[in-house]
């Protein structure tokens, strides 16, 4: 009972910590992790006792999952160069430098244990950074880099961690087959993401309109892409994301209005309630790290945090500029096009190096002890070092993200209002086509036919939604007519924005956008009563027409 009393409580903090941030404009990640502090300490609290692998299993997978399957393709394929040099080269030069730097300030940790310690903490945490830069305004194709690293870079840590902690555990360590086995894991949990999610889509095709039963499945998908990854020991991250960009893909064409509209909200309150949890535990963890502190001197060990913390910091920032401009230096000098970003840009990238709750989840992982039966080398120390630099990186970098942004005067930008604009005339466009075909081929009511020209007509040249049905409100059969019309009409736009998003024309969260008014107007549609069929518009467009009471009342 205590356990659920303390999810309870965590839930209300995180919820009350959301609104601080919002009022305050302060990360709420950071928020979250001294309120986590500020639990730890406080007496009649019940003792927080977690299972590493379970938390890991919990948390990661789902958030992960989400994280991927709202990125947008177009934009991670166009970004695929930085992202990858961020998501797999900069985390392999991070790891192998705060291995050396760890083994120089701290000889108890062997070489293997210091490059265990450099893979648990060399990925910036995706759910921090991304929940963080979201709401700072921040420019599309920087968001666009970061959601995408954090994608990678979990991935290609947990791949080098498992080895670092397979050498320390074996005694042993062979460059050659720790290289070929990266590759094989993650190959492997990219082609066994992409077929589960293949199959799932498949799946859910057969299901058809079960909204319930669909979102059922789409939670379930990331733990049936995580387990079978991790029984055969292939790279269960890359796994995850390699189906949620699949599903993200692919799944517009076959998830049904009503189940994406629930899908949406459903989700958005599991993100909401994992992050928060996840980041106060990194808090309510500190009584096990002051465990871990007895035989070590506490000046020290902040002082070699400290200064780990730094390498991990300018390590990023030097990484950023040379794999920023030197492949496109290189590019031009071949005689291609590719444009230099500002470099304000690319510092902010360089910054946002946030380290969070997957960190410390996995150092609580590490094993006991080795094959020998002697303990794991330095475990106590990983622990409380990878703790410490969660907690600079998270208050540091945090807090400094805002007034950063202001210093280096970012600013987002309008590119998805602008597709966004340019989507909705050309799907408005494919509707009024629709309709001509409909007036030509189908035998309907001559007014709801005209009724629908003059909105869309209205609606093309103004891009707004506009309602002009006249007496199709009053009669039951023109109002049924209405909507199987509309209905017709909302699948050739929703077709035509999908097309819009395969040519790359817009990028995927335009797409959803749009795709959401149409879902939400579909939804109505088939669920309200003849005479709400009108309502859906706006009341500029509704204002000149009575209410059905008004009528009734007109009539007594």
């Amino acid at each position: 009972m205590q356990g659920l009393e303390l999810i309870l409580i965590l839930l209300a903090v995180a919820a009350g910590l959301r609104l601080a941030a919002d009022r305050f404009s302060v990360p709420f990640p950071t928020l979250l992790v001294l309120g986590g502090l500020v639990l730890a300490v406080m007496p009649g609290l019940p003792s927080v006792e977690l299972n590493p692998d379970v938390v890991f299993f919990i948390f990661v997978p789902p958030l992960l999952y989400w994280a991927a399957l709202t990125t947008s393709y177009r934009d991670f394929r166009r970004n695929l160069r930085s992202i990858s040099l961020l998501g797999v080269g900069l985390v392999l030069m991070t790891m192998s430098v705060t291995a050396w730097v760890a083994h120089t300030l701290i000889p108890e940790l062997t070489w293997a244990a210091a490059f265990t310690l450099g893979a648990i903490v060399s990925p910036p945490d995706a759910v921090a950074v991304t929940s963080i830069t979201r709401r700072l305004g921040v420019p599309r194709v920087v968001v666009t880099i970061l959601d995408g690293e954090g994608l990678l870079n979990d991935a290609t840590a947990f791949v080098a961690y498992r080895m670092a902690v397979a050498a320390v555990v074996a005694g042993t360590f062979s460059i050659w087959e720790a290289s070929s086995r990266f590759v094989w894991t993650a190959a492997g949990g990219i082609a066994l993401g992409l077929t589960i999610g293949w199959l799932i889509g498949r799946l859910r095709r057969l299901i058809g309109r079960a909204s319930v039963v669909e979102n059922t499945i789409s939670l379930l998908t990331p733990f049936a892409v995580f387990i079978p990854a991790e029984r055969l020991g292939l790279a269960s991250v890359l796994a995850v994301v390699a189906a949620g960009l699949y599903l993200g893909r692919k799944g517009p064409r076959f998830v049904s209005a009503d189940t994406r509209l629930q899908a949406q909200a459903m989700w958005e309150m599991l993100v909401f309630i994992l992050e928060g949890l996840i980041f106060i535990i990194i808090g309510l963890e500190l009584p096990l790290v002051r465990r871990a502190i007895v035989g070590h001197s506490l000046p020290t060990l902040l002082l070699d945090a400290a200064l780990i913390s730094a390498v991990l910091i300018a390590v990023r920032i030097i990484w950023v500029f040379p794999g920023t401009y030197l492949p496109r230096f290189v590019r031009r000098k071949m005689g291609k096009r590719d444009s230099y970003p500002p470099w304000r840009q690319v510092f902010f990238v360089g910054w946002a190096g946030i380290r969070g709750g997957d960190s410390l989840v996995i150092a609580l992982a590490l094993p006991l002890v080795t094959n020998t039966g002697t303990p794991f080398p330095g475990r106590d120390l990983i622990i409380i070092l990878t703790f410490a630099i969660i907690l600079v990186t998270l208050v540091l970098q945090g807090f400094t993200l805002t007034p950063i942004l202001r210093l280096l005067k970012l600013h987002g930008d309008d590119e998805d209002e602008q597709e966004e604009a340019a989507a909705r005339l050309k799907t408005a466009q494919v509707g009024l086509q629709s309709l001509s075909e409909m007036a030509v081929k189908d035998s309907a009511d001559s007014t709801v036919i005209e009724n629908l020209r003059e909105k869309y007509e209205h609606r093309v040249h103004k891009l707004s939604t506009t309602n002009q049905d006249g007496e199709a409100k009053r009669d039951q059969e023109k109002a049924k007519a209405y909507n199987r019309i509309r209905r017709r009409m909302i699948a050739a736009e929703r077709e035509e924005v999908i097309r819009l998003r395969d040519e790359d024309e817009i990028s995927d969260d335009v797409m959803r956008t749009i795709q959401q008014d149409l879902d939400l107007e579909e939804v109505l549609l088939s669920d309200s009563e003849w005479a709400d069929a009108p309502r859906q518009e706006d009341d500029e467009a509704t204002k000149d027409i009575p209410e059905k009471d008004s009528v009734d009342a007109q009539g007594k």
